[in-house]
C-alpha cells in the first residue's frame, strides 16, 4: 500500500510517501520556497517525495490530509481571545472561508 500523506495551510507545511508502513521521502515546502514555517499547499514537496520515489499519482492508494479540526479550532480560539479586540473579526472571516467550522 502507497499513501501519499500532506499536511497543508498550517505552519511548516509537509509530504510525505509511505509504503507498506515505511517512510519512503519526506519533505517540508520551506525547502522549496526557502521561506521558513512556509504554510502554502506543500505543491512541491509533494513532487518531490513523488519523483524520489518513481511513483505516479495513479499509483497511489490513498492520499491523506493531517487535521485535528477541534484541536485546530482550539488554537485558534485561543489566538483570537488573546486578541479580543481583533478576535470577533477574524473568527468571522475562518468560518467564513471554511477554516473554521461549528
Amino acid at each position: 500500500m502507497i499513501v501519499l500523506g500532506i499536511s497543508p495551510l498550517d505552519k511548516d507545511a509537509t509530504a510525505s510517501i509511505v509504503a507498506d508502513g515505511e517512510v519512503l521521502f519526506a519533505a517540508g515546502e520551506e525547502r522549496f520556497s526557502r521561506k521558513k514555517h512556509d504554510a502554502a499547499f506543500p505543491r512541491d514537496a509533494i513532487a518531490y517525495c513523488l519523483d524520489e520515489a518513481g511513483i505516479r499519482v495513479a499509483d497511489l492508494d490513498h492520499i491523506v490530509f493531517y487535521d485535528k479540526p477541534l484541536v485546530k479550532f482550539e488554537r485558534l480560539l485561543e489566538t483570537y481571545l488573546t486578541y479580543a479586540h481583533r478576535g470577533p473579526k477574524r473568527l468571522k472571516t475562518a468560518r467564513s472561508v471554511g477554516q473554521v467550522r461549528l
